[in-house]
């Protein structure tokens, strides 16, 4: 959400950091709405200075035995005048806030210019796409030589773009998931969380799914809706709080199951787990200081990057253009991993800086330790990682020639000391 304070001081400014994400402008809708509903408000207490006054009119000329009908006749318009204001009032202020919901974060200085994921910077890569002395598989492919992903099962238990897992491939997905949030918590300092997977619609408001994005989701017969990703919990529990300097920056970790709609996806990945109506990740948020938050993100990408290192993937960072971040990111990097199978780069994390715009639509705060008054907190959402497309990336990139795969070393521990899944 955005200050309606930062348009009036700058509409030009507002409109050309729109502009940038191929916006049109909107500041002046926006403080002509906010000109009306101050004038109403302007109005509406001149009205109740005089109705005071006329209060006192009113009681003096009674206790004098004095006339006070015009004057009660003039009071009871003024209540009218006043009802009618106020109502004038709260629908410029819902008007405006319909438009300033609606509307994205304004994107940092150094995010680069474009219109779509053709004009993210590729900014390192980390290993060499590998030349494999055989022609490698997808995952689909592999995951079913082996007996172990099954999609017709899936299919008849609950449609498309869902995946039954059996045996080492079930064991493999869980221990990525496992070894992943051990890995958050234990080394990079992220407090384990679990978080409830239906929430509420101010849950989803204030991290920004609601009321843009109301068809990516899945809503229950009881006005619940099951959560897309373990950031919309997360991040707002913190919302309606003041939290003291001393306790940021807040970081928690959540190892969940995520359900998103798709829409729009129809025809795209229909074949094996890269799109999924129901997946698990593993989730960080921060919540930090307005000033640090800059510095979180940096922290929270290598976090990330981390992960696929030590699962021994090709991966490479990516800062996406104006035309390709988020609705709610000022920010944001992609980590994308090389897939053998696939022979493309696909997302596997995705680490943004929301900065103010989600505590705003919380009214989440801190109080600093120097000077007065209270600050918007700055949030930061990362994956880390998808766990469907982190057995994706392993099963591709440690496939042997026989259809075998090799377990990487980290993983092992949570695989009872297996090196490698054998062929079927």
């Amino acid at each position: 959400m955005h200050d309606i304070r930062a348009v009036r001081a700058d509409p030009a400014a507002f409109d050309a950091a729109l502009a940038r994400r191929g916006l049109a402008a909107v500041s002046a809708e926006l403080l002509d709405l906010d000109s009306a509903r101050r004038a109403a408000q302007t109005t509406a207490q001149e009205a109740q200075a005089r109705r005071n006054a006329l209060a006192r009119e009113i009681g003096q000329g009674k206790k004098a035995g004095a006339d006070t009908a015009a004057l009660e006749a003039e009071a009871t318009e003024l209540r009218a005048r006043m009802e009618g204001l106020d109502a004038e009032a709260k629908a410029a202020e819902a008007a405006q806030t319909r438009i300033l919901e609606a509307l994205p974060n304004i994107l940092d200085a150094d995010v680069p210019e474009g219109r779509d994921e053709s004009s993210n910077v590729v900014l390192h890569q980390h290993g060499n796409v590998p030349n494999l002395p055989f022609a490698p598989k997808q995952h689909f492919e592999l995951g079913e030589a082996l007996g172990g992903m099954d999609f017709a099962t899936a299919v008849k238990l609950a449609g498309s773009r869902f995946t039954v897992l059996r045996g080492p491939l079930a064991r493999l997905e869980r221990a990525i998931g496992q070894w992943m949030l051990n890995l958050h918590v234990d080394e990079h300092g992220y407090t384990e969380t679990v978080v409830p997977l239906l929430v509420n619609d101010a849950t989803m408001y204030g991290t920004g799914q609601l009321p843009k994005f109301a068809d990516d989701l899945f809503r229950t017969t009881d006005d619940r809706w099951l959560i897309p990703t373990a950031e919309v919990p997360l991040t707002n529990t913190v919302r309606d709080e003041i939290m003291g300097e001393a306790a940021l920056p807040l970081r928690m970790a959540a190892l969940s199951p995520c359900f998103r709609s798709e829409a729009g996806s129809a025809g795209r990945d229909t074949r094996g787990m890269i799109r999924q109506h129901q997946f698990s990740k593993v989730e960080m948020v921060s919540i930090t200081a307005p000033d640090a938050s800059a510095e979180e993100h940096e922290r929270m990408t290598r976090c990330a990057e981390r992960v696929l290192t030590e699962l021994g993937l090709v991966w490479r960072r990516i800062l996406l253009c104006a035309g390709d971040t988020g609705f709610g990111a000022t920010k944001t990097y992609d980590l994308e991993v090389w897939l053998p199978g696939q022979g493309a780069w696909r997302e596997i994390s995705s680490c943004s800086n929301c900065r103010d715009f989600q505590a705003r639509r919380m009214n989440a705060r801190m109080k600093p330790k120097e000077g007065k008054g209270n600050l918007f907190l700055h949030t930061l959402n990362g994956s880390g990682v998808a766990v469907g497309r982190a057995l994706i990336a392993v099963m591709e990139t440690h496939q042997q020639a026989d259809g075998s795969i090799a377990v990487p070393e980290v993983l092992r521990p949570y695989m009872g000391g297996a090196e490698v899944i054998p062929a079927g």
